[in-house]
């Protein structure tokens, strides 16, 4: 059965960093790429970056690069993402996901997702 579970979320104030982490379980190898994504009430859900198997390779949405780095301990099952600067723009449900493709960040191209974790950014 697979399995993605989000932690690290919760409450930070502008200009603090979070880490959020992403067990996942019963992946098989085709699933070599995992996602994180975000959804902010009255908007849709977009892609904030993507790493390959091993962490050989990442791609993030253009406007988190710089402040949000994601990588990979597949000795842990478990990818992170380092968020930093946060804004109360930030603020939204954040997901893991994982895909059979390559290294997309098209929400529609990933058929397994956590429950996702709450962040919410605000003084």
């Amino acid at each position: 059965q697979v399995q993605l579970e989000e932690s690290g979320g919760g409450l930070v104030q502008p200009g603090g960093s979070l880490r959020l982490s992403c067990a996942a379980s019963g992946l098989s190898s085709d699933y070599y790429v995992i996602g994180w994504f975000r959804q902010a009430p009255g908007k849709e859900r977009e892609g904030v970056a993507c790493v390959s198997s091993s962490g050989g390779s990442t791609y993030y949405a253009s406007s988190m690069k710089g402040r949000f780095t994601i990588s990979r301990d597949d000795a842990k099952n478990t990818v992170y993402l380092q968020m930093n600067s946060l804004s109360p723009e930030d603020t939204a449900v954040y997901y893991c996901a994982a895909t059979r493709y390559g290294l997309t960040l098209g929400a529609w191209e990933y058929d397994r997702w956590g429950q996702g974790t709450q962040v919410t950014v605000s003084s």
